[in-house]
């Protein structure tokens, strides 16, 4: 909006939006929280009883706060505001979810999330060609639009899933998404190819934080699905916005590791009645905590040790 008043985003603008998003974010959670759905805890999660209660879906809290901060602060085109729609409607979807006293099936959610994904890759071709830079090579590769379409779709639906996951332990998804998201904010500037969406990536990290001032443990709140599912959206299309798609790998790889594990041991026993990782618990974060004896705060920091050094190594090959 202020962009359209006075013809740029000035380097004040933002400054005054991103803290904007953070402190509106802590102000409508503590006003709102209260009108949150109750947790009913998770029978099958390492301590998931203890969530019992909390209020859970502060995702459309911080979400909507982004999706205000970026429409005010930031500078929307057409394609900018399609994602914006989606990554509400992502919210929405897992919002939804998260306030019905029964779950969603899995294939309702899944079949949205993949409809959300399609809209996201016919969106990006659309905009942009189906040019991918491959910056640890420094090279081009130009990919049929039928085949990125199709791995585009991949990527999207796959960081949905793998984000919603990882979310089970206070602050884990919230600061890896954090990192990763740092990680391809920077990522964007080293390559020169933010294509002026790095000031959405760091109002979305803002907004998180202003989330996990709460979340911090012992937590107060819970993102639910609606911010789960939100966070994973955005990351891909943050990515995607890079032009180096296949950085998502190195950029979220405790996130994928630790939610896509499991969707992978489900789907190859469910489907084709294959048995992996027979001694390994799914998410990850239940295995450290369960069968290592971790503590909440030992498996953030430590997933998040790991994620920062996989980054750190990763940007320093792109400098180089």
């Amino acid at each position: 909006m202020i962009a359209y008043l006075t013809g740029e985003i000035t380097a004040s603008t933002a400054f005054l939006g991103i803290l904007f998003a953070f402190a509106a974010t802590c102000f409508f959670i503590t006003k709102f929280n209260r009108y949150l759905p109750c947790d009913m805890g998770r029978a099958y999660a390492v301590d998931g009883k203890k969530s019992a209660g909390k209020p859970r879906g502060a995702g459309i809290i911080f979400i909507l706060v982004f999706a205000v901060s970026a429409l005010i602060f930031a500078e929307i085109t057409l394609e900018t505001g399609i994602y914006l729609l989606l990554i509400v409607a992502e919210m929405l979807t897992g919002y939804l979810d998260d306030a019905s006293e029964h779950p969603w099936n899995e294939y309702k959610k899944g079949l949205l999330d993949l409809a959300v994904a399609v809209a996201v890759a016919i969106t990006y071709l659309t905009f942009h060609s189906n040019e991918v830079y491959l910056a640890v090579f420094q090279k081009t590769l130009f990919i049929p639009p039928v085949l990125f379409c199709i791995l585009t779709v991949i990527l999207v639906w796959g960081s949905i899933n793998v984000t919603n996951c990882a979310d089970g332990v206070d602050g884990l998804s919230g600061t890896l998404a954090i990192i990763t998201l740092g990680t391809i904010y920077v990522i964007g500037e080293i390559t020169g190819h933010s294509d002026n969406f790095s000031l959405f990536i760091l109002q979305f990290i803002v907004c998180i934080l202003g989330y996990l001032w709460y979340n911090a443990t012992p937590s107060r709140i819970m993102m639910g699905d609606a911010g789960s599912r939100a966070m994973g959206i955005f990351i891909s299309i943050a990515v995607l916005k890079t032009g180096s798609p296949f950085l998502y790998l190195p950029a979220a790889f405790v996130l994928a590791m630790d939610g896509g594990l499991g969707l992978i041991k489900v789907a190859l026993l469910r489907f084709f009645h294959i048995s992996i990782l027979k001694k390994i618990r799914t998410p990850l974060h239940d295995h450290v905590r369960k069968n290592m004896g971790w503590s909440n705060t030992q498996t953030v920091f430590r997933f998040g040790i790991i994620q920062i050094v996989i980054a750190i190594a990763t940007v320093y090959i792109l400098i180089v």
